[in-house]
């Protein structure tokens, strides 16, 4: 048996278990394989911490386990997700609903496309307080207030009139993370909560979460591409590559003991405070190539005016349709035969 500072046991039954969770998307060109074959648990009250370079699939495999990204369509899903031992899979997006917010919950990556910029603070609150816990607008006001007081809002009296664009960026944080706790769920996904904050109210936003997973015994899943951010705030790391986890580890031992190149690049991209200023990092091997479309642009369009890429990118084999054609006013001729022939 194996204690963790939070006080989960590893012999426990887990909180989340996901097992070979697969989510495809049909794209134009061709199949996107965002999460390919992930598993992993989650103790209660155990915090685990996902990262991974932009696009290896962090984002999609929280909102796939949560059931926000639905089967149908260009969308594929398939794998289990249990929670608590039910299988969500098997539950209709209206049977979801009611896991959400109670149950589990997220902290979106930006606030501003999170909170409803047209209601008030209030309301965003007291909306989910009266549809899962049945409460009255009076009581899950004051209930409001002191979610509010407790994620470190002032004046939160004043607070629950306001709207989500007069508050300063760590305020508005501040209140998607009250909001995601309001119904005190068991479950709470961080999706890159602190990207878009300085470095000082970033700790503040990681120790309020750290701090609230410990009042609340919560099982905490903290997604981020900066080791750092999750280095002395996560019980376990599991490091996301090309939508696989390549590694799992305890932090104190990812850190001491990396098994992958990659996680060891990860690690050596970190710009350390003691070296040389304007040292250049380490580059992480088995990044994909520029692709041979953007290639191509570069090649047509080096040394050639602006009017005449505008010309090109309106010829059907033309790469660069996605380029808005100028007016005529920038000096593209109404005759496209010279652009035609440039292309044979």
């Amino acid at each position: 048996m194996r204690l963790s500072g939070n006080g989960f046991r590893s012999d426990d039954q887990p909180l989340l278990e996901v097992d070979d969770l697969r989510v495809h998307f049909d794209t134009a060109a061709g199949r996107v394989r965002a999460v390919n074959g992930v598993s992993l648990s989650l103790a209660q009250g155990e915090t685990l911490g996902i990262v991974g370079e932009s696009g290896s699939g962090k984002s999609v495999l929280s909102r796939a386990i949560m059931g926000l990204i639905a089967e149908g369509g260009p969308n594929h899903r398939s794998g289990s997700v249990r929670f608590d031992g039910l299988e969500l899979s098997d539950l209709s997006s209206r049977e979801l609903r009611n896991y959400w917010g109670t149950e589990m919950a997220m902290v979106f990556q930006d606030p501003m496309t999170s909170l409803n910029p047209v209601k008030r603070i209030g309301a965003q609150f007291t909306e989910s307080l009266r549809h899962h816990l049945d409460m009255g607008r009076k009581e899950a006001t004051e209930q409001a207030i002191e979610v509010l007081r407790s994620v470190g809002i002032p004046g939160p009296e004043g607070m629950i009139r306001r709207y989500p664009h007069e508050l300063s960026g760590g305020m508005r944080q501040r209140v998607t993370i009250g909001i995601a706790l309001a119904c005190s769920p068991r479950l709470l996904f961080g999706d890159e909560p602190t990207t878009a904050l300085d470095v000082t109210v970033q700790a503040q936003i990681l120790d309020l979460l750290k701090q609230q997973q410990v009042d609340r015994n919560m099982g905490l899943i903290l997604v981020t591409h900066d080791l750092a951010v999750v280095r002395g705030r996560s019980d376990r790391i599991a490091v996301m590559y090309a939508g696989r986890i390549v590694e799992t580890a305890p932090t104190a031992t990812l850190f001491t003991s990396t098994r992958m190149p990659y996680t060891e690049a990860l690690i050596g991209a970190l710009p350390p405070l003691s070296g040389p200023t304007h040292a250049r990092l380490r580059a992480i091997p088995g990044r994909p190539r520029t692709s041979s479309i953007l290639r191509k642009v570069v090649r047509s369009t080096r040394g050639v005016p602006m009017p005449r890429i505008a010309a090109w990118s309106r010829h059907p084999r033309c790469w660069l349709r996605r380029i808005p054609p100028t007016s005529r006013r920038a000096g593209i001729p109404s005759d496209r035969s010279r652009a035609r022939r440039r292309w044979k």
